[in-house]
């Protein structure tokens, strides 16, 4: 439901398609640059095995974490960014 009652058009519906699919894509990308840049030691070095486990777990839940909180900050930032129902309008009583 949207927030004045009733149910969505299709242009807020098309803008929460749009809106997910910007957060899952963000996320994602700040999520392959974060492990690259945990685990590319690994590449261009010749590390002992320990690290290397280490830098890729690290790098793992660095990215994961990263990917979580992205998609959820960028769709609770949509939510409150709601729009009055009518233009001039900016509480539901007025």
């Amino acid at each position: 439901m949207s927030g004045h009652g009733g149910r969505r058009s299709p242009a807020e519906r098309d803008a929460i398609t749009v809106e997910i699919g910007y957060a899952l894509f963000s996320a994602a990308f700040a999520a392959v640059v974060v492990f690259c840049a945990v685990t590319g030691p690994v590449l261009l070095f010749e590390l002992p095995e320990s690290v290397v486990r280490l830098l890729l777990g690290a790098g793992l839940v660095l990215a994961a974490v990263l990917f979580v909180v992205r998609v959820v900050s960028v769709l609770r930032r949509f939510s409150r960014a709601v729009q009055p129902s009518q233009p001039g309008r900016t509480r539901p009583d007025s």
